[in-house]
């Protein structure tokens, strides 16, 4: 079965307006650490090629800082994929917003940006679990 997904290696998912924008290979701060009080997530080793999410990004340049105010907020999905590409559990980021991101060094050899570390801040946080994981990939 071909993986349809363009970015098989991140097996993070991020979706803004129920687009997939782009993808991670890993995610930390998805815990809540009160009733009314949410960390900051961290997506780690991501590489995107959608101009509105890249945008979205920069708005926290120049100085790779953003006040909370002010700043285009989204519901973020963030989904978790298995082998064979099929969703799994999944967290929204209730009105997320780039706080901070940075970039590794860049390879002409790929369209796609890379995206070292994007740190979001949000309002809240829901988890819905995935279905049953798919087969193991062939590839």
């Amino acid at each position: 079965m071909a993986i349809s997904y363009p970015y098989r290696v991140f097996r993070y998912q991020v979706e803004i307006d129920g687009i997939a924008r782009a993808g991670f290979s890993e995610v930390s701060g998805m815990d809540s650490t009160g009733l009314t009080k949410f960390g900051n997530i961290t997506l780690r080793w991501g590489t995107s090629d959608d101009s509105d999410f890249l945008d979205w990004i920069y708005s926290v340049a120049p100085k790779n800082s953003a006040p909370p105010t002010g700043m285009v907020r989204h519901d973020v999905t963030v989904t978790l994929l298995d082998d064979t590409g099929a969703p799994g559990p999944s967290w929204k980021l209730i009105n997320a917003w780039p706080v901070r991101y940075a970039v590794p060094d860049l390879n002409a050899l790929g369209a796609e940006v890379a995206i070292q570390t994007l740190e979001l801040c949000h309002e809240g946080l829901e988890m819905t679990p995935g279905g049953p994981a798919g087969a193991p990939s062939t590839i």
